[in-house]
């Protein structure tokens, strides 16, 4: 018996090929889709008010211009940083959620905590390098050294007596001078603090006489005459202190090469799509060309740093072995 071949009048097809057309759209995955159709967040794994957080919210405010749609702040503290971290990366991938990481978060963390649930390297893609901050090493005005050479003399003179602050154990202030001790085998005696506050406020006092630590914090103190520069971490002088060497100007041995510099940038989960990913780079790095951002950047004693994410990758691949030796070397232990 022959089949008799159905027919469909043309409203019937047109209807039946419009609910086949849903359908398969909404089984497309959302990197099919346009992007952005809402709001991204930036994890920012500290407090607000820090420079990860003031970065976070410069760079959000002209992404959502560029991409016309929100961009939310969520401060996520705890743990160095790893909280936050943990929780972006394991968001969904798909462009709508980055994390503010900084050299801890996504450098030196990996060997402080040795069940840390995330890697900075196979959890993340990066996005785009933000900026670097860089670190002035500065003495009590007290202190008869006006250059590092005198400085590293005065410490070997009078081992373990020379003691530095940092904002507690594992900072970056303490993992900058025991990378700096590292390289020239100085006997500098740590004082950690609760933040990085207080440590100025016992340099300023008397009560350690070193501190290596980010330019914001410092720069006050040094124009007053309290405290005195004596080498940055950059591979180059900065313009706010044109007359402070860097620490490879030093001549001491084991500086040649010394760039120390605390270092900010987006990342986004592993997986999420190149072509979004591209998209976000291109308008950060937009932002980071502004005037505007730029002035907000160096408030904060920040330097902007475009770059592919490519480069920023490289850069996070290259400085984690480097703090887990300074790390191992130092015996830094979390309290």
């Amino acid at each position: 018996m022959q089949v008799p071949k159905m027919t469909f009048p043309s409203t019937r097809r047109a209807a039946l090929l419009a609910g086949a057309g849903c359908a398969l759209s909404l089984s497309l995955p959302a990197r099919a889709q346009a992007f952005p159709s809402r709001p991204i967040r930036i994890v920012v794994p500290f407090t607000p008010g820090g420079s990860s957080d003031v970065l976070a919210r410069a760079i959000g405010v002209e992404l959502g211009k560029a991409l016309n749609q929100p961009v939310v702040i969520d401060n996520v503290p705890g743990a160095g940083g790893s909280l936050g971290a943990d929780r972006a990366a394991k968001s969904a991938a798909d462009g709508y959620t980055l994390l503010m990481g900084h050299i801890g978060t996504l450098a030196i963390n990996p060997a402080l905590y040795p069940k840390l649930g995330y890697d900075p390297v196979r959890s993340f893609t990066p996005v785009a390098w933000v900026a670097r901050v860089p670190n002035v090493l500065v003495v009590n005005a007290s202190v008869p050294a006006r250059n590092l050479k005198e400085l590293i003399a005065l410490a070997r003179a009078k081992p373990g007596q020379l003691a530095y602050g940092s904002g507690g154990n594992g900072s970056a202030a303490h993992t900058t001078m025991e990378y700096l001790k590292m390289q020239v085998q100085a006997p500098f005696l740590h004082i950690p603090y609760r933040g990085t506050a207080p440590s100025v406020t016992d340099l300023l006092a008397g009560l350690v006489q070193v501190l290596f630590t980010g330019i914001p914090a410092l720069l006050p103190h040094i124009k007053s005459g309290r405290m005195r520069a004596v080498a940055v971490s950059s591979p180059k002088r900065l313009a706010l202190l044109p007359d402070v060497p860097t620490v490879a100007e030093s001549g001491v041995a084991g500086t040649k090469g010394f760039e120390a510099d605390q270092w900010y940038g987006l990342v986004a989960p592993a997986g999420t799509p190149a072509d979004v990913v591209a998209l976000l780079n291109q308008h950060i790095n937009k932002a980071l060309a502004s005037e505007e951002v730029r002035a907000r950047l160096a408030a904060e004693g920040a330097e902007a740093t475009p770059a592919t994410p490519q480069v920023f990758g490289q850069l996070i691949a290259r400085e984690i072995p480097r703090w887990q030796r300074v790390v191992q070397n130092a015996h830094i232990a979390l309290d």
